[in-house]
């Protein structure tokens, strides 16, 4: 009488590994690689390939002159012109967002409330967005150029903004861009001390810059 021993057959073995790498790159594709693709697509990011450099962010931003790299000039200060225009391009990207900007506000109120932001919760919210964020992100530039706006300065008016409030300027958009290119994302949570003039002239706007401030989640 055969009698099997402890562990199983090589087949048994094989098949059975061969069924969990199944099953996890499957999983890795659903609920990882499709979200983060859906989500850049809507926000017209696009995919790198090996011999695209990776995107650099506006602060970080150099333009090409003559085969020369040339820094890209610092931010002036924050203007009441400034805020006015920057509530005004929120106005119009909160109301493209529709109904996935509660899922956004969620997760932001958590955050506000000491909680940092995982993967699981990154994938969740690039989930719950990817299907408004194309027409957010369309309003946004249709918005910025009626303001006479770049997006660069959006970002600089986004970050000292977000100071100013006393919020974290997380980008789940830049954490998108790190988990496509294999890396993990920065999602810190420090709050750095805003600008007392910019506070200021934010004061006005308060109220509606502290509701629509989940846009920043998104890179909106």
């Amino acid at each position: 009488m055969n009698r099997r021993g402890w562990g199983c057959g090589c087949g048994g073995c094989l098949g059975s590994a061969l069924l969990t790498l199944v099953v996890l790159a499957a999983l890795g594709y659903f609920f990882v690689f499709r979200p983060i693709q859906s989500f850049l697509a809507g926000f017209g990011t696009p995919a790198p390939t090996q011999t695209q450099p990776a995107q650099m962010q506006p602060a970080q931003t150099q333009t090409t002159r003559n085969g020369q790299n040339v820094p890209a000039k610092p931010q002036s200060a924050v203007t009441l012109a400034d805020v006015q225009r920057f509530v005004r391009v929120r106005r119009a990207v909160r109301a493209a967002m529709g109904s996935s900007f509660t899922g956004v506000t969620r997760v932001f109120d958590d955050i506000q409330k000491g909680q940092s932001p995982n993967l699981a919760t990154v994938l969740g919210v690039l989930g719950d967005a990817a299907g408004s964020v194309g027409a957010a992100r369309s309003a946004q530039q249709k918005a910025l150029a009626g303001q006479g706006m770049n997006e660069a300065r959006y970002s600089y008016l986004r970050a000292e903004v977000n100071k100013a409030l006393g919020v974290p300027d997380i980008d789940f958009q830049k954490a998108a861009q790190s988990l496509q290119n294999g890396k993990l994302p920065d999602l810190k949570t420090t709050v750095r001390p805003g600008d007392e003039a910019t506070k200021r002239l934010i004061a006005p706007f308060q109220s509606e810059l502290t509701q629509t401030a989940p846009l920043g989640l998104l890179g909106l």
